[in-house]
Parts: C-alpha cells; structure tokens; sequence
C-alpha cells in the first residue's frame, strides 16, 4: 500500500513539474530519468514506457517487411500510426483489432541499429526507439522463403538442368489464406565507370508476378518460361506477399528467399547456349574489370593456415558459406573446408578478403585451385556508410564478384579470365596479432610474454594507445564458499572503446556474459552476429563474446565457471604505442611494468609491493571510464573516486595450506602442466578446486592461442612449369614440390625445390623444352652471351681509361671531383 502510495506521488510530481519522456529518450532530468538504466536505478519518469519504445522481434533483414510490434503502446484500432525509420523515411504503420500498435520494417540497403520514431499524430514524432537491421545471409532461415535444390534454381537452362522449380515458406507468416508470389531484380547504375562511388544508384525493382491470389499452403512449384522482357536483370529475389496486397507495393508485410543468380528466368538465347552467352558475359566483364579501380593492393595478406586463421578473430571471422562447425557445405570453394573473411572492407573502395583452407589446414590458393581464396571488389557484408554501390550488403558483392563467377566458371569454361582479376593473394606479408590476457585471480601476461599478478580491487586500464584504443577492466572482491570475502578478486568487467566507434561493455551477470552498446543491453536471442557503429560483436553462446574493432584489434572475452577470462589481439601496427596494464607491445618484457607516471620498475627482480604500486596506478578516472553504472552497488562501489580502493588489502603471495589439507591432495592432482603455478594459486586462494580448474583451462586456451598465432614463414605460391606438371600444393618452411615434363619433353632446372626457413625457395626454376626448342633457345642464349661479353669488355675498358684520368687529371678537360662518380 505505501509503494502504490509513493509510485502515485511520483507520477504526479513528475507531471506537475513537466518532467516527462516524450521526445527526450536517453536523457537524464532534473527529477526522473528518461535514460535506459533509469529500470535498473528505479528513476524512470512515470511515462518513460510510453514514450522509450520497445518492440518485438527487434531484428528484421534490411530488405524489410517484417512486422514489429511496438510494446507498451495500445491505440485505438481506428486510429492512425506513422513509423519513421532513420529519422528520414516514413511509413504508415497497422494497429490490430486489439489495439496493437506495429511498424513494417522498410527496405534500406544497410544493417546496423536503426532509429525508429513514432508519431500517433502524423505531426509529432515524440515516441522512440530501435531496432536491429540485418545482412540478408544471417536471417533465421525459418522466416525467409526456401529455395529448393537453390542449385538448380541457379543452373536453370544449362545442358541437362530443367523440370519443375519448388519454393517453401511458413504459411503462418503471412497471415492471409490467399498468397502473391513476385520476382524483384537486382542492379546498380552510375553514369561512368569513373563516377562509380560518387553518383551510383542501387536499385530493387519488381519484375513481374509468378502467381496471384494463390492458395496459402506454403509450397509452390513451377516451369519457368524464359523472360525476354526482364532477361537483363540477372539477380534478384522471390518475395511472397498476402493477396491483398498490391503487385509490387514497397515495405510491406512480407516474406524474401535468399539472393540469387537468376538463371531460370534469362531469355531464350541463354537456353540455346548458355555457355556462349556466359563466354560473352564474361568477356564483357572482362573488359569493365580493366577500367574499374584496382582494388587488390589495398588488401591484406591471408594468414597462412586454418589455425592462424580461426585465432585472429580480430581480423577475420568465418564465411557462413564454407564453415567448418556447419558441416564445410562449401559450394563455391570445393576442395576446402573453411573459409574466412576479413571483418573489415578495405579503407577505400570497400574490398573484402576471403581466405580458404583445405582439409590439411593450409591456404588453398587460386592457382591450383578453382575452390581457393579470392578477394571480392565489394565485400560480402559490406562496409560503412552502406546504402550505396559497391558497399550495399550481400548485393554488391554478389553483383560483382558472384555472377561473373558463373559467367566465367560455372556456366562456362573461362576461369582463367575470373581469376585474372581475382587472384588469391597468398600469405607471404601477413603477420600474426601479438596477445596479452588477464585470467583467473586475476593473473595478467602481457603482450611480451611478461607474467604477474595483481588482486587490486577497482577499475583499470588494460590498454591505451594513441590510435585511439581504450580497454578497461573492473574487478571485484571474491566471494568464498561459506559468503566470506576472499583477499582476491576476479574480472568482472570489461569495456572498450575505439576512436568514435560504440562503447561496447561485457559483463557477468546471473552466470553469464551481457553485452551492452552504449549502457544499453544487447539481445543476442535473435542474432549472434551485430554490426555497429565502428565495432562489430559476435557472441555464440552466452559464455563467448568477440569484440573487433576497426583498426583489427580484438577482445575475446570468456567465461567459465563464472570466472572472466579477457584476451586482447593487437596487429603490429600497434607496435611501442601500448601502456597499461598489458604492458608496452615492443617485444621487449623488461619495461612492461611502467606505471602511468613512467616509472620503470624492473621485471626481472619486482617484489610484489612494487607490482601492485605498478598496477593500481592505471586506475581508470571517472572522467574518461566507459563502464555503466546503473545499479545501487555499481554507483556505490564504482563511479565515485577513487576508482581503485586502497582500503582493499588482497593476499600478495600464495596462501599457506598445511600438507594434509584435503584441498591440497586433491590440488596436486589437479594442477598439472605449464599452468600449475597459477591453478593453486587460485584454488588455495579461493579454497575452490572449481576456481582453480578454471584458471588453468584458461591459462591452457591461452597457450593454445599463443601456438596458433605463431608466425609461419611462406616462400610464396609457383607456378607449373609450361608442358610440365607441379606436384605439391603446400609453401611453406619444410615444404617440398616437385616437378616432371610431359612426354616429349626434357627438364631443365631443378627436380625439386625446397621452401627454406628464410622465405625463399632452392634450386633453379625448372623448365620443359624439347631439343628443338633447347637448339633455339641456347642459340639465341649464344647470341645473348656475345653481346654480353663485348659490353663487359667495353665496360672495364671505360673503367680502366677513367682511371688514367683520375692519375693524370691534367688531361682532363673537366675536373674530376674526388670521391664522387
């Protein structure tokens, strides 16, 4: 009674003095809060529901039509509702016979958080909030339109693929007994191969109905007639809508199948000879290939096998399209079984690397195989500010890189010319990332390899750089077994932030990891894969979260038994421009332990006084923390100074146990390995077997990592000799190849070639010739060595007679300056 009370004095004092949340969501008042940890801190103004929208789902494709509806907000069911999406495009949105507000998400070629407001008015649009939009690749399958045997859909017309096409949906997505089943075409256009980026339009269109006002059911098939009118469009997408809707009507209710390659639909000519037409494609872009930008040179190097690959996450995450933890289905690289791609198009043009590994784990390269790594003019997943040619999502690589792929290779003989312009770049110049983690009590080894530990209690940073990189760590006090407190503490927080980019904070909380993006929290129910701004967020499960940012840095942050462990992945470009608690990345461990005043204590003999003097000298400022505060104990503990608590005493060396404890017994068991010293103590520390088994698994994934980001030497990719064969696909240090001529054919040159240490390759390169060429080649090589010859002897005549001079410069007519030629 006294809460219902209190909650009704509120409301009214809210209201009388004007604080309310419409059109003012994030913001903090004078008496209330519309901010979104106003829930937790039990300070929201009375209508902050009403006006700091929620709505679920909160993802939809950025293709659009999906229906979200918007909780705490019932209208009238005759009423009007306006969404505007972005704070530029509005669309009329539909409120149900039970007054349930919804906006249909709009078509946007781009993904990211978008801003939705709400206007109930058509005039005022005072109601906010967001909603993810998604890659049109990591939609729930269960919510798109299912091509069946999309392999045929896509080889329609060539020899021997015909018959009838299937498509499946879920009937209950529609909600209409009665269906419309449309074509839309894909393309992009600008005014010049010059204006390409400048003035290039993308543009989604409807072509033409397959059925109207058919049967619900959830399946349909057909035999596709050629299409002479629309056969220039050559990509595009199915989309079902319910009959009632308009044929092509933009941003409505709607379900899409997957982008594709739309070969059943390509006029008559295709299907007289559709390896004529695809030769003629690919000619065609051929020659608009040699007048496009070079895009190669801005990209990185590949790693050089699966291990490197799959450890960089930082850089690179796997291709949804040839993963190994999905069953390798890797349609478009046979021969591999992973592939991988880099997070981050290239700075200019928007390029994206992909890399392939086969079964061995090493890099599958396009000269030996139609299944190896090749960049993409427009990366897969596009790249920032979206919206246009070539960085548009999903479509402008597959406008650029995928249909010339099938024109060249897959409905015709012409790999050769797909591969002249995207060759594999080989990994001869990529360099692993350096790592440095904090695991267990905590326990940190820096990025040179120096360990120590420190227990102090408040918020850190690990690492700063001048590149504009800030991570910080928040530890706590641990708690033992019977609710005492530990003299140790553990990660309980970690936040990072990148020049401009989002403040991505990862938390413990009720057992497992939370996500936030600017204090609010991240659902990961819908998608484990989020691009923001400046960052992108991967979290699998619950107890796995990547953060990679722009510049290749990457934080994996994990979680076992409740305890954090926190690696962090810098490139080398990061190189002596790192302070913090993970140290100075310069391969040097003697001056990692530099305290924020630039006192240097020594590594080699540091007490743990003067670690601990070291450590708590990072202490974070509130002026520049990024962590959120949004409960009684975080405020408490945490955002007032000083950030690090003094008053906190932690054990500076490990607890002494008598020998016959039965945690010592069971401890010696236990810790076995590399990881032993810091498995007991933790266990000892904590008096928890559970604890310490979780600091040496982490301590073991971490030399785990270590191992596979150990540099691998390359001596680059070769090439079969002409009339000859190569036998070996492999390059790198201790790789052999070897060579043999066809028939008819003599060697000349080395049998086989070794990949040294150094990079470089024995042996002379080998050649096929037959003896009448040989006669040629060493009669013209005859010809070659006299000329050579009598330029030598010119040569060391010129020298010799300059030399005179120089004994007699008065026979000089110009001097001749001392020391200089």
């Amino acid at each position: 009674m006294r809460d219902t009370i209190f909650l009704s004095l509120l409301i009214c004092c809210c209201k009388a003095s004007g604080q309310t949340c419409r059109g003012a969501c994030g913001d903090t008042l004078q008496e209330c809060s519309c901010h979104v940890t106003c829930v937790s801190l039990l300070n929201c103004c009375a209508d902050y529901r009403q006006f700091c929208l929620q709505v679920e789902p909160h993802s939809s494709s950025m293709l659009g039509g999906r229906a979200l509806r918007i909780l705490n907000l019932a209208l009238n069911p005759g009423g009007r509702l306006v969404c505007r999406f972005n704070g530029e495009t509005d669309r009329e949105g539909f409120i149900d016979s039970e007054g349930r507000s919804h906006c249909v998400t709009p078509l946007l070629f781009e993904t990211g958080w978008i801003s939705l407001d709400v206007s109930v008015d058509n005039i005022t649009f005072d109601r906010s909030g967001e909603y993810l939009s998604v890659h049109p690749s990591k939609v729930d399958p269960a919510f798109e339109v299912t091509l069946v045997n999309v392999t045929q859909w896509q080889y329609y017309g060539t020899p021997s693929v015909a018959g009838q096409l299937q498509m499946t949906w879920n009937s209950s997505l529609i909600g209409s007994e009665r269906v419309n089943i449309e074509l839309w075409g894909y393309r992009e256009s600008f005014s010049s191969v010059e204006a390409q980026s400048n003035d290039s339009q993308a543009e989604l269109s409807y072509l033409y109905s397959l059925g109207r006002n058919l049967p619900n059911t959830g399946s349909f098939g057909f035999i596709p007639e050629p299409s002479e009118v629309y056969s220039d469009w050559e990509l595009g997408n199915i989309r079902i809508t319910a009959s009632s809707i308009c044929d092509g009507a933009r941003d409505v209710q709607c379900l899409w199948s997957g982008l594709h390659v739309l070969a059943w639909h390509l006029g008559q000519v295709f299907r007289a000879n559709s390896s004529s037409w695809a030769t003629t494609k690919c000619l065609q872009w051929d020659t608009l290939e040699k007048k496009l930008p070079e895009f190669l040179e801005e990209l990185a190097d590949c790693p050089c096998t699966l291990t490197q690959a799959r450890a960089d996450t930082g850089r690179f995450h796997a291709d949804y399209s040839c993963d190994v933890e999905r069953g390798s289905v890797c349609t478009y690289h046979p021969g591999s079984v992973h592939c991988v791609r880099a997070i981050q198009a290239s700075p200019t043009l928007g390029s994206g690397q992909q890399c392939c590994y086969d079964s061995t784990g090493v890099l599958v390269l396009t000269g030996d195989s139609v299944g190896g790594s090749s960049p993409d003019r427009a990366h897969a997943w596009g790249s920032p500010p979206y919206r246009s040619p070539p960085r548009v999502p999903g479509f402008s690589h597959w406008l650029y890189d995928v249909t010339s792929l099938f024109y060249c290779c897959l409905w015709s003989e012409n790999c050769d010319v797909y591969f002249s312009h995207r060759p594999s770049s080989g990994c001869r110049n990529y360099r692993p990332p350096r790592a440095g983690v904090v695991l267990g009590d905590p326990h940190f080894i820096t990025f040179d390899g120096l360990s120590y530990t420190f227990n102090g209690k408040g918020e850190y940073h690990l690492v700063s750089s001048d590149r504009g990189l800030s991570v910080q760590a928040r530890t706590e006090q641990m708690k033992l077994k019977n609710g005492a407190l530990a003299k140790a503490t553990q990660l309980s927080s970690v936040a990072v932030k990148e020049k401009d980019s989002d403040i991505i904070e990862v938390r413990v909380a009720e057992g497992q990891l939370q996500v936030l993006r600017g204090q609010r929290i991240l659902p990961f129910s819908e998608q484990r894969w989020m691009d923001l701004h400046g960052v992108f967020v991967f979290s699998p499960t619950p107890q796995n979260v990547t953060v990679a940012l722009l510049s290749g840095a990457g934080v994996e942050v994990r979680l076992r038994e409740g305890t954090m462990a926190v690696t962090v992945l810098l490139p080398l470009e990061f190189t002596n421009d790192t302070w913090g608690l993970l140290g100075s990345m310069n391969s040097d461990p003697s001056d990692d332990l530099v305290t924020a005043q630039g006192q240097v204590f020594s590594s080699a003999n540091a007490t743990s006084q003067e670690v601990f003097i070291f450590a708590s000298g990072w202490n974070v400022s509130a002026e520049v923390s990024l962590f959120t505060y949004d409960s009684k104990y975080l405020m408490d503990t945490y955002s007032l100074p000083p950030n690090h608590h003094p008053a906190f005493v932690p054990a500076l060396s490990m607890p002494h146990v008598p020998d016959d404890d039965a945690l010592v017994q069971n401890m010696v068991k236990m810790c076995v390995g590399e990881g032993a010293q810091v498995c007991k103590y933790d266990t000892l520390a904590t008096r928890s077997l559970t604890m310490g088994n979780a600091t040496l698994r982490a301590y073991e994934d971490h030399r785990a990592l270590m191992d596979a980001l150990a540099p691998v030497v390359s001596c680059g990719w070769m090439a079969s000799p002409r009339n000859g064969k190569k036998n070996g696909t492999h390059y790198l240090a201790g790789d052999t190849l070897s060579f043999s001529c066809n028939k008819g054919y003599k060697r000349y040159g080395s049998a086989q070639r070794h990949c040294l240490d150094d990079g470089t390759w024995t042996g002379e390169e080998p050649n096929c010739l037959t003896d009448d060429h040989l006669e040629f080649v060493l009669g013209a090589s005859g010809s070659l060595l006299t000329m050579i010859a009598m330029a030598v002897i010119i040569v060391r005549h010129s020298r010799k007679h300059s030399r005179e001079r120089k004994v007699n410069p008065e026979e000089a007519v110009t001097p001749v300056r001392s020391g200089r030629s």
